[in-house]
């Protein structure tokens, strides 16, 4: 403890080196925070989705081939099938063209929200099951829109109504949330048998099918079983489970595990070299003050710890701030990219990684003080 004031000094002899170096090394390992919460918020997206529920939809295509309403019998009969129930999916605005709707054609069906990643309330789907033009909205659209029960809410969706007109209404009956982290955040659900009866096109289709089976162990099974039930038809069919398409998009975009080590170690590796020249100039410019200290009776190794421990106060104070500012925002940004966190474990890593920059960056520059030859330094030179 006693060396403290000796350190501080050091520190604070360049102030403006010594607050270049510290935000260096705070940007540096806020974005390494950052990225480690974006890494997490990943894999909590792909452990988070279910095994055991299946999309079923047209092997063409996910979105633009729609599949016959008719398949759905013939999906329930496959063994250990439990839920079978269609979607239908479109886009619409509200008011202005920047506020873009997804709406969620559903056929309210006994237990059809098994076969969903929603959570609503009794009541509120009681009453979704009473009226054709319920709707069932997200609360992020609630909380955005300030919708509330009872309003009655007039859309312009992409699909036109029979009369050639693209404007629907529907009457707000209650919220729900979803628990699933990829997707979309602003959506609202309406009933399929009135949304298909209403419409003036592609009558009698779905976008897809959701099915949840009785054992997520049994989902390969049953996803290959209904597949082949529809093999070689002018329908034919890619079932996969909620996981698979989450692992399914991560390797689309390739590596990112690698991504996001790559893009931490060229950071590190960039702070590593700009602050060691620092620190070698900063010994340089010390000369004649660690002669000093050495003359006092400090011992070589106690001048290369002084040094270090010079080195290692800052970096771990840089990389404490920088963590720290990593964990303000990543709650922000969830908001937006929802599973986005800080575990408390990267951040006992990233401590880690400061004081192992810190003694990589300041060894060279501790070696040279230790070794400054007293009597020379004294002179006027400066250490070799």
């Amino acid at each position: 403890m006693k060396y403290l004031p000796l350190i501080w000094s050091g520190l604070w002899r360049k102030p403006g080196r010594t607050v270049l170096i510290f935000l260096q090394v705070s940007v540096a390992f806020a974005l390494f925070g950052v990225l480690q919460g974006l890494k997490t918020g990943v894999a909590h997206a792909v452990a988070a989705a279910r095994a055991d529920l299946l999309i079923v939809h047209s092997r063409l295509s996910s979105i633009a081939q729609p599949l016959p309403y008719g398949l759905l019998e013939q999906i329930r009969a496959v063994p250990d099938v439990q839920i079978a129930i269609p979607v239908e999916l479109t886009a619409g605005t509200w008011q202005k063209p920047d506020q873009r709707i997804g709406v969620v054609a559903v056929s309210p069906e006994e237990d059809w929200t098994r076969a969903f990643t929603f959570t609503i309330a009794p009541e509120y789907l009681a009453a979704f099951r009473k009226s054709r033009t319920a709707m069932l909205v997200r609360d992020l659209v609630a909380e955005k829109y300030g919708w509330k029960v009872g309003d009655h809410i007039p859309l312009n969706l992409i699909v036109q109504q029979q009369n050639g007109s693209s404007d629907w209404a529907f009457d707000v009956v209650g919220t729900f949330t979803d628990s699933d982290v990829g997707g979309s955040r602003y959506i609202v659900l309406v009933s399929y048998p009135y949304f298909d009866e209403a419409r003036a096109q592609r009558k009698g289709t779905v976008n897809h099918f959701n099915v949840t089976v009785s054992d997520p162990k049994l989902a390969n099974r049953v996803a290959d079983a209904i597949d082949a039930r529809f093999a070689n038809s002018s329908h034919e069919t890619k079932t996969e489970s909620l996981r698979e398409m989450a692992q399914a998009s991560m390797q689309a975009i390739g590596d990112f595990d690698f991504l996001i080590r790559a893009v931490v170690g060229a950071v590190l590796i960039a702070l590593l070299f700009a602050t060691t020249t620092m620190m070698v100039q900063s010994v340089h410019e010390r000369t004649p003050e660690l002669a000093v200290i050495k003359t006092l009776g400090f011992t070589d190794r106690a001048v290369f710890l002084l040094v270090l421990a010079e080195a290692v106060a800052l970096f771990v104070a840089g990389a404490a701030c920088g963590l720290a500012l990593a964990t303000l925002v990543l709650p922000f940004a969830a908001r937006f990219v929802l599973g986005l966190s800080m575990p408390g474990v990267v951040v006992l890593i990233g401590i880690a990684f400061g004081m192992l920059v810190a003694f990589i960056s300041a060894a060279i520059p501790a070696a040279l003080a230790a070794r400054l030859p007293v009597a020379s330094a004294l002179a006027g030179h400066r250490a070799a």
